[in-house]
């Protein structure tokens, strides 16, 4: 079993977004990139930030991914759970998993009693949860801390995305440009870059969308990869003098036939609460006899809490880990009741495929 933790200290996505804030007005809450990564990104007056979806690293070999392939200058760590929402708060707040508070894709909410799908933010069952989701991050929040210092964050996503509940809880004080194709995308991209004194976080799920749903040997796959490397590649030859463009994910992609799949026995849900992320399982209750069963190892939270990053520690970071985590073996998958069933990509351990993700760089 392959367990690396991410380096919050100067490796990961934490170091980069800090990096960028640093840039941007000379102080960020979370130490930056370690000198051999900063020395990759040029000094700008706008940074254009993609995030691609569910492209890790080891995913460019794909021949779909020549172009962001020849961009990567390195690679970075996720956090842990390599998973979109506890990245993506990482983007929006600046700070590690232990410190902006969301811990998992499915996360326990002690003041609820329940687990929350942070996603949709409803129940695992679908009911609505009664929570205060623009303030369930830290503030101030990293566009509320550049717009203090006359930093303008712009975030450009589908547009569909527009109100929903996950754009609330992570997106609070941003400027939102909504996108229905890849052209709109990168037309949105270059004429926003033009002005100075801009953070543009510019993102496209359609890899993780296909990696999900058909896996990375399916030609839906080849297509949504050759969709965003072609977004890159266009912007990049369009991208105005002043801008920098970096291009990262939120986490990498694996595939996990249905033999690979292991279900936990109903029996075994009495008395636990299970969360968190297929490859990756939270439990709250007793987890490690479940691991003479399963293709696992039980880690006692004792051992691993430092795998959510360092302190000082979000104030209910303690209530809402778990008493401890199932990590599955490196070519297994988890699945609760809850759980969906269907789905062939799967992500959120500490693997180099799981856990790396790009460092893309391109300077006009």
């Amino acid at each position: 079993m392959q367990i690396t933790v991410p380096d919050y200290a100067g490796g990961s996505l934490v170091n980069l977004i800090s990096e960028i804030e640093h840039r941007l007005i000379g102080s960020a809450p979370s130490p930056r990139l370690h000198p051999n990564l900063a020395e990759h990104i040029p000094d700008a007056s706008t940074y254009v930030l993609c995030l691609f979806d569910g492209l890790g690293a080891q995913q460019l070999s794909h021949p779909g991914g020549a172009a962001l392939e020849e961009s990567m200058q390195a690679t970075i760590d996720c956090p842990f759970p390599a998973t979109t929402t506890v990245s993506l708060s990482v983007l929006a707040t600046g700070l590690p998993p232990s410190q902006h508070g969301l811990l998992g894709y499915q996360a326990w909410l002690p003041e609820l009693g329940v687990v929350a799908n942070t996603i949709q933010w409803t129940t695992l069952w679908g009911d609505r949860l009664d929570i205060d989701l623009e303030g369930f991050l830290p503030s101030p929040n990293l566009a509320e801390r550049l717009s203090a210092n006359g930093v303008e964050t712009i975030t450009i996503q589908p547009g569909n995305f527009l109100e929903t509940n996950l754009t609330k809880v992570l997106f609070r004080g941003n400027r939102f440009e909504g996108i229905y194709n890849i052209g709109e995308w990168v037309d949105a991209v270059v004429q926003l870059a033009v002005q100075p004194n801009r953070l543009i976080v510019a993102y496209l799920p359609h890899v993780d969308i296909a990696a999900h749903v058909s896996g990375q040997e399916s030609q839906e796959y080849a297509d949504a990869l050759g969709a965003v490397t072609t977004a890159w590649e266009l912007m990049c030859r369009r991208l105005p003098s002043n801008a920098v463009a970096l291009a990262t994910a939120d986490h990498g992609h694996i595939d996990f036939p249905k033999n690979k799949q292991y279900k936990i026995p109903r029996e075994d849900h009495d008395g636990r609460v299970f969360y968190g992320d297929g490859r990756a399982m939270f439990v709250k209750g007793e987890g490690e006899s479940l691991a003479a069963q399963l293709p696992a190892t039980w880690f006692p939270i004792h051992e691993m809490r430092h795998w959510w990053g360092p302190g000082p520690h979000h104030s209910r970071f303690a209530e809402r880990l778990p008493d401890g985590v199932l990590v599955a073996d490196d070519d297994a998958l988890l699945l609760h009741r809850f759980s969906n069933e269907h789905l062939i990509g799967n992500h959120g351990a500490l693997t180099d495929a799981d856990r790396l993700i790009p460092l893309a760089v391109h300077e006009s």
